[in-house]
């Protein structure tokens, strides 16, 4: 099959897939005769590979490496926080691609480009480095130091590329659609992330059935081959050249003085600290509650990685009702965000019961709620950022965003493997779940915080005022739970 015949092929599937699209797909509404929803789901391919390394890494490597590899679970999740170093570059990587101009007058596709290469090289080396780390076979002989610093590395390169292509692919997909239309888009492309998510999950679960070191370097090596090709696939055409943008004087604004006008503006700074409390509260088990499953309800890894699909499922739902309620119903964002918080707080505790009864079903029944409950709250938490900002700083606004809450996340995930090993090294040597139900606990103590400070947030000014949007001008949109909408 030559390559004119393969994307003749991709551009039937993507085709067919528009035709149905709109009568199912959350945020369908948002294409247009400009930019028509085939467009939207080919550049919607970067989100599926950044769900590939998520769940990757989250999801099967995090079980491996405990598991099979008999790696501490303070180092695995010291390593799956390692992608925090970038993390709070998320908003000057908005930023940049907000101000960049290049030659032909690209903005968002050379920093895309860059994102991928750093996948790339990152999944490339990272199978080897964790074979070695490990000691396993012939590698036991080698010096721990190189396998360490080899899998810092990978995971440094992954985790960078990721906070790159996700941050700027997200500005992009705003940039092709009005004002009005870009957070259905943002809505959509994560609708993706978590479709990718799902996928990459069935795959892996499927591909690690029966667990060897070989293929664990085949499946992370074919997810490398895989990113490379569908981000190329994605940026395709998707950013016209402007001669006129690389002649034009560049802006005179400093990133710290954009950044200042962003968090000045009434309640951001509350906005912000409710993300990362949330989001710690819902991603604090990510790196345990598959090793979890493994040791206390003896799962294999296969229906382990299932887990991820189970979670992913429940984030999609909750996405999608988000989307009618924040559309078609009427609420408005932080109402959302705050029933996501509250549905998580029992999904946890259901977690932990499960740990006490022995049971597989409410484990899967609890990380169906709890996948729920974080999209509700991202998806609420999302738009309120995105409506406080200025038009002009919608990028710096979604890497703000991405920057709070991945950096609470991989802070949350680092914690929660301290806590479950110091509970391991204690002198009465905690066993079975005990070490485990600690982390649990602590995440609905999280989302209870994440309550307390947003339900203030329905009440009070942001921007000129969160205000019941019976109270606006009229031809005033609302923004975040009536936030009136008077960006600049």
């Amino acid at each position: 099959m030559d390559v004119s015949t393969m994307f003749d092929y991709k551009r039937f599937a993507l085709g067919r897939l528009a035709a149905i699209a709109p009568q199912y797909l959350p945020f369908a509404d948002a294409a247009s005769d400009e930019v028509p929803l085939s467009r939207l789901l080919r550049l919607s391919l970067f989100q599926i590979t950044v769900g590939m390394a998520l769940v990757l890494m989250v999801g099967t490597l995090n079980r491996v490496m405990i598991v099979e590899l008999q790696v501490p679970a303070t180092l695995v999740a010291l390593m799956l926080a390692l992608p925090l170093v970038f993390a709070p570059f998320r908003a000057l990587i908005g930023f940049k691609s907000d101000t960049f101009r290049s030659a032909l007058g690209l903005r968002r596709l050379p920093w895309i480009f860059k994102g991928t290469m750093y996948q790339f090289g990152g999944f490339a080396i990272m199978p080897f480095a964790l074979l070695v780390l490990s000691g396993y076979g012939e590698a036991v002989d080698a010096p721990r130091w190189i396998g360490l610093t080899a899998a810092a590395l990978s995971f440094l390169l992954v985790g960078a590329g990721m906070h790159i292509v996700q941050t700027v692919g997200l500005a992009l997909a705003t940039d092709l659609v009005p004002p009005e239309d870009q957070p259905k888009v943002v809505g959509l492309m994560y609708v993706m992330l978590l479709v990718g998510m799902i996928l990459s999950a069935l795959i892996y679960g499927a591909l690690l059935s029966t667990y060897t070191p070989g293929r664990l370097i085949q499946v992370i090596q074919g997810t490398a081959v895989v990113t490379i090709f569908l981000n190329g696939l994605a940026m395709w055409k998707q950013e016209a050249r402007n001669r006129s943008r690389a002649l034009a004087p560049r802006s005179e604004i400093a990133f710290s003085t954009a950044l200042r006008r962003l968090s000045a503006r009434p309640g951001m700074l509350r906005l912000l600290a409710v993300i990362a409390l949330g989001t710690a509260g819902f991603g604090m088990a990510d790196v345990l509650l598959e090793p979890f499953g493994g040791q206390v309800l003896q799962m294999t890894v296969a229906q382990t990685t299932r887990l991820t699909v189970v979670l992913a499922c429940g984030s999609l739902v909750g996405f999608a009702l988000a989307s009618r309620w924040l559309g078609r119903d009427g609420l408005q964002p932080m109402t959302v965000a705050t029933l996501g918080a509250f549905v998580g707080v029992p999904a946890f505790l259901m977690v932990m019961a499960s740990a006490v009864l022995l049971t597989v079903p409410l484990l899967i029944a609890a990380t169906l709620i709890a996948g729920f409950g974080a999209g509700l709250f991202g998806h609420g938490t999302l738009t309120a950022t995105m409506r406080a900002a200025p038009r002009d700083q919608i990028g710096l606004a979604l890497g703000a965003w991405g920057a709070v809450q991945t950096t609470a996340a991989g802070a949350a995930i680092a914690l929660g493997g301290v806590i479950r090993d110091v509970m391991l090294l204690a002198p009465d040597g905690a066993q079975g779940a005990a070490p485990y139900l600690p982390v649990f606990g602590l995440e609905v103590g999280l989302l209870l915080l994440a309550l307390i400070l947003a339900l203030p947030l329905r009440r009070q000014d942001i921007d000129t005022g969160l205000r019941t949007t019976t109270s606006l001008p009229t031809g005033s949109p609302a923004g975040p739970d009536g936030l009136a909408d008077t960006r600049p």
